[in-house]
């Protein structure tokens, strides 16, 4: 990560290397806060952040299911991280949004903790690598299960519940994947350590649902509509880890990942052990979209 000027902090710009909270934060301890990723892509009409109002309401929605009023507007949190890019002098970037409970209270009890809000924007290239992006990555099915709908908030960017990721990433990295997929406590696949998943069959898209714990992907919801509107039939479903070998084509989406190909599972080939053309094909919707090229959606673009 290389850092840049400025990181917003409870209403002040704060220089990064100042941006620090006391070692007794509530969310330090017990993961109470939720946080975005959040995408601005360079475009011929200048900066825009992708969805960028659409994040900052799921941002709300998360602190709302973990009892946190964040106590800024979306609207204000739009202006703010429009205003982060310009003061950090950058024209393409990541913005990480996260609100938390601070001092105040320890105990599991946030109540008398303060609230924290702040805004870091830095640059950041292919969460999977430019190599993954071009011929797809390794992935193996973790030995973790997901979180489930019964003890957490799957379908939350929460803090906390990402301990689950990192166990289910670091994993599959140390055993020589690039990723993880994670399966529900009933078997099914739910999605990767911090992607959505799509599996391409006979023609047919499929994506786990939220139930089976997967996240309400924003990323996931642009390329389901694209792919819809480019005339193909995208479905949700059930989907079994044997579906994951029988697949004609895999792949992942999410901010970071934007559109990544999956080649391999569990050391077995995925169709015929490259991107397949479905894949391509969302690659080329996607990153035409985000950067302007593509008209297709023009009110996803928020211009800095």
């Amino acid at each position: 990560m290389e850092a840049t000027e400025y990181i917003w902090m409870d209403g002040e710009l704060v220089p990064w290397a100042d941006a620090q909270v006391h070692v007794l934060t509530h969310g330090l301890h017990y993961g109470t806060g939720a946080f975005e990723g959040i995408r601005a892509y360079e475009t011929e009409r200048g900066t825009a952040v992708f969805r960028l109002t659409d994040h900052m309401e799921r941002l709300e929605r998360s602190a709302k299911a973990i009892g946190i009023s964040i106590g800024y507007e979306v609207d204000e949190l739009v202006k703010v991280s429009k205003d982060l890019l310009s003061v950090n002098g950058l024209t393409s970037g990541y913005l990480r949004p996260i609100v938390f409970f601070g001092t105040g209270s320890m105990g599991l009890n946030p109540a008398g903790a303060d609230v924290r809000v702040v805004i870091a924007a830095w640059e950041w290239g292919a969460y999977l690598g430019e190599e993954g992006i071009k011929n797809g990555i390794r992935v193996a099915v973790s030995s973790w299960r997901r979180i489930g709908h019964d003890s957490f908030m799957p379908n939350a960017k929460i803090t906390g519940g990402y301990v689950n990721s990192v166990l289910a990433k670091t994993g599959a990295m140390r055993a020589g994947y690039d990723e993880a997929i994670l399966l529900n406590s009933e078997g099914l696949v739910a999605e990767g350590s911090g992607e959505n998943l799509f599996v391409v069959r006979d023609g047919v898209i499929f994506s786990p649902p939220t139930a089976a714990a997967a996240l309400d992907g924003i990323t996931r919801d642009t390329v389901w509509t694209l792919l819809t509107e480019d005339g193909y039939d995208v479905r949700e479903a059930v989907i079994s880890r044997t579906d994951l070998y029988y697949a004609d084509e895999l792949f992942f989406t999410g901010t970071a990942a934007e559109v990544t190909p999956i080649r391999e599972v569990d050391d077995k080939p995925v169709g015929i052990g490259k991107p397949g053309p479905v894949t391509r094909r969302a690659q080329e919707l996607f990153m035409g979209t985000v950067t302007g090229v593509l008209d297709t959606h023009p009110e996803w673009l928020e211009y800095v």
